[in-house]
């Protein structure tokens, strides 16, 4: 699920938050309660975790099962 972030153009508070792709945007602050939000475009940021493809086709020496050292 894609994390989004917004700016309140009332008190220019800021959040992120996680939506579906198919959901409405937020359009209220929650520090003053006005309706005016709008998502802020910035670069995407995400993890592959797991032990999928791209831990064992991409990774190489050290960088290999990064998940199971977290876990």
């Amino acid at each position: 699920m894609p994390i989004y972030e917004y700016r309140c153009q009332a008190c220019g508070h800021e959040l992120e938050k996680m939506q579906r792709m198919s959901d409405d945007p937020l359009k209220d602050c929650p520090q003053c309660a006005e309706p005016k939000l709008t998502k802020l475009i910035s670069a995407p940021g995400f993890r592959l975790g797991g032990s999928g493809w791209y831990e064992t086709d991409f990774k190489t020496g050290s960088k290999k099962n990064l998940a199971a050292k977290e876990s």
